[in-house]
Parts: C-alpha cells; structure tokens; sequence
C-alpha cells in the first residue's frame, strides 16, 4: 500500500497549503516542486517547466479567455440591464415576479457569462432592492437568485466547462452541446419551485401593481434588445450544432458579436474596454495559473504510481458502477462545501476520469454531472463562493444563516436534475448526437 501513503502525502499537502491560505496555483506549484524533488531530483525541475508550458500553449483552451471577456463585455456595457427591463415587461402577474425575473434574466445572461459569481452580483445588485421595496422574503429573494448564478456555467459559454472538458481530453464542442439541455431543465426547476411555493405562501412574494405596457411597446423593445442576443448565441451554439465553426472560431465570433453589440447599444467608451480588458486579463491570468499547476499535479500522481494503483483497486472491488458514481459525487459535494469549483477539479480530475474511462462510463454525460456538481458547489454552506456575494449584496443585519437556508431549496432543485442525467442519459446525449 506504498501508493496509498504517497496519495495522502501528495493530497494531503496540497489540502495543507491551502488551509494556510497559500493562493491555488502557488499550493499546486509547491506541492509539484516538492514532489518533482523527491521523485526526479533537481533535473526533473526542467521537465516541470516544460509540462507548465505545454499545458497552457493548447490551442484548445483559446475560447476560456474569449468566453470570459464575452461576459465582461456584455457586463460593463449595460447591455445586460436592457436586456432585464425588457424580460421584466413580459413577465405578467404571475406568483414570485420578481424572483422568476431573476430565474429568466440569469438564463439568458448565462448565455454570456461563463462565471457564477459575476451573474449573482449582477442579478443580486439589479433586483435585491427592488425585491426589498416590495417586501419580498428572504427565502423567495435570496434564493433564486443564487440559484439562477449557477447556471452561468450549465449554459453556454462557460469557461469552465471548456477547462473541464480539456482537462478530461473530450470533445469541447459536443460538451458544450451537452450542457444546454440539462442547463434548461434546472431553470425551469426553478420557477416551478417558486411558482408552487408563492401559492402555497403567498406571503412570501406579495403581489403589487404594475404598469400595463402596451404590447407594442414590449415587441418593441425585445427587437431591439433580446433578438439581437440571439445573434449572439447563435454564434456561440448554433455554428457548433450546424458544423459551421469549431468551438474556438464560435468563441471568437461570439467575442466579435458582443463587441458590435456593445457599441450600438453604448456606444465606443474607453472606460468600458479599460474594465473589460483588464476583468479578462485578471481572470484569465488566475485560471491560467492554476491550471499550470493542475497538470503537473496529475503528472506527478501518476508517475508515483498512486492513479494506477487507485484504479485497479477499484476495479477489484465488487462494488457496482452506479454505487461508484454516487460515492463520487457525494465526495465532489462534501469538498464544495469548503473549496472552490476550480480547486476541486484541478484535484479530483486526474483521479475520477481514470476510473470512469475503467468503469465504461460516456466521458461527456460523466463530465456534465460533474460540473453541475461544481455548480451547486458555489451555493453550498458553509463557503460557497456566490453565498459570500449575496451576503455583500443584501442589506445590514442579514446573517449569513439567512443567505445558507434560501439557497437550499435551489440546491434541492439541483439534486434532482442530476439524478434525472443519472437516470436518463439522453437528457445530455440528445443535443450531441444530433450535431454535425
């Protein structure tokens, strides 16, 4: 069991670091370093460098930077608050309004936004005072709005979906097929949830007037500003489904697209692509980094031998392959609750894609179940990244007790739609199988 001991030794260290507050991409590089020593000596230091290059230098990792700067653009432009005023004048008077305008808004701006954190600080610096004004409850305000952040990354473009998916060494294009439906189904969990429980409690959203818009108005208003949106998407999803582009070409003309939109609807302003450039480079930079780090970490486990040895355990205990998967998800959940989304990948991937490729599992509908599990990671107490925005967001007094129970139910919500991809596969195949 010398593996063993070297897996705990290698894990173990990096968990450390981190609890010491040591920034990701430094804990993997001091863990790589320390391990590369022990293993190789001093001339193995060249062959991490080399191994930190490569894995950067992919062609394959170019929409990442594209997709985040999509979001950026769409963000610092204004284009996205156009985009909720005219949802919101087709939302009726129906139970929850507001909380099903969060559900639709952040739908349709996860079709920009790669990031969970960026779409609830949008959705919660919009309609949180708008919320409070009309004397909504903290469940039905909160919740929604943590819960529609998430689909940032269920919804194309999500950079890191393009990250997960060339970390398992699958098809980005088919992957980010694959996310669509399940994407839609968990929005759509959402307003059911709260559709059913504001006519069970109606005290929690109660209902106030709003002003007829003539319908003219309202057709108006989506040509100007939804139609053209889906301009956008087509050029993201649609050349992808028809074979048109690949997902770096769709990534560029979705960037280009955004770019054009933006200076219709604003106008050229340096200051807005002052922020954009910099958001970009700041994020990508981060991601970058810690991605360097995340392929000599799975390098270095599996010349120790520990991946291997790991694998062929597994496969020599009788345990079933759908008893496996659980046991893996249950793991991915108990770490959400402490690390962040990418942290969690740049781990457990190098391990669980082995073992699934061993168990027979389709690596896409594995990989999809997992980011959605990266996903309720940003919502779970007690240090899920988007809880911690929320909190910023809410007014004085809000504990963070309050902010942990409203995102349950959407957590919830979550649960469910992974266990119907688990039951029915198709529910993520579809889409893939049906592109060119």
């Amino acid at each position: 069991m010398d593996w063993l001991v070297t897996l705990i030794a290698i894990i173990g260290g990096l968990v450390v670091f981190m609890a010491l507050g040591v920034p990701v991409a430094f804990s993997f590089l001091t863990v790589n370093i320390l391990g590369i020593l022990y293993f190789w000596g001093w001339d193995g230091l060249q062959q991490l460098v080399l191994s930190m290059y490569s894995s950067v230098a992919s062609f394959s990792l170019l929409p990442v930077p594209l997709f985040i700067l999509m979001g950026e653009v769409m963000f610092h432009s204004g284009v996205v608050l156009k985009m909720m005023d005219t949802l919101d004048k087709w939302i009726g008077r129906v139970p929850g309004r507001l909380s099903i305008l969060a559900v639709g808004g952040g739908t349709l701006f996860a079709t920009f936004s790669g990031s969970s954190i960026a779409s609830t600080a949008v959705l919660g610096s919009i309609l949180v005072p708008e919320m409070e004004k009309r004397k909504y409850k903290k469940s039905i305000s909160i919740g929604p709005i943590l819960g529609s952040g998430t689909l940032a990354s269920m919804i194309p473009p999500t950079a890191l979906g393009v990250l997960l998916a060339s970390l398992s060494q699958i098809s980005i294009g088919k992957f980010l097929l694959a996310i669509v439906v399940p994407g839609l189904i968990m929005a759509l969990s959402y307003i059911i949830y709260i559709i059913v429980i504001c006519i069970i409690k109606p005290e929690l959203a109660p209902r106030y007037e709003i002003q007829d818009i003539i319908l003219k108005e309202k057709l108006l208003d989506t040509v100007k500003y939804v139609l053209p949106l889906g301009i956008i998407i087509f050029l993201v999803i649609g050349v992808i489904v028809l074979g048109i582009a690949t997902p770096n070409e769709a990534a560029a003309l979705g960037a280009l697209g955004s770019f054009v939109l933006a200076l219709i609807y604003a106008g050229p302003s340096r200051e807005m692509i002052t922020k954009t450039m910099s958001g970009t480079i700041t994020v990508t930079g981060m991601m970058f980094m810690i991605i360097a780090g995340s392929t000599s970490f799975s390098q270095l486990l599996a010349y120790s031998g520990a991946t291997e040895a790991l694998v062929e355990t597994v496969i020599g205990v009788s345990i079933p392959p759908l008893a496996l998967l659980f046991v893996m998800q249950l793991i991915l959940i108990f770490m959400g609750m402490f690390m962040e989304p990418l942290s969690i990948l740049m781990i457990t991937i190098p391990l669980f894609i082995p073992l699934a490729q061993s168990l027979d599992f389709n690596l896409i509908w594995f990989c999809v179940i997992i980011l959605l599990n990266m996903e309720m990671a940003a919502i779970s107490p007690p240090f899920g990244m988007s809880l911690f925005v929320m909190k910023g967001l809410l007014p004085p007094g809000t504990n963070m007790g309050t902010v942990y129970r409203a995102g349950i139910p959407f957590l919830a919500c979550d649960l469910i739609v992974m266990i119907l991809m688990i039951a029915f596969p198709s529910i993520v195949l579809w889409l893939p199988s049906v592109a060119r």
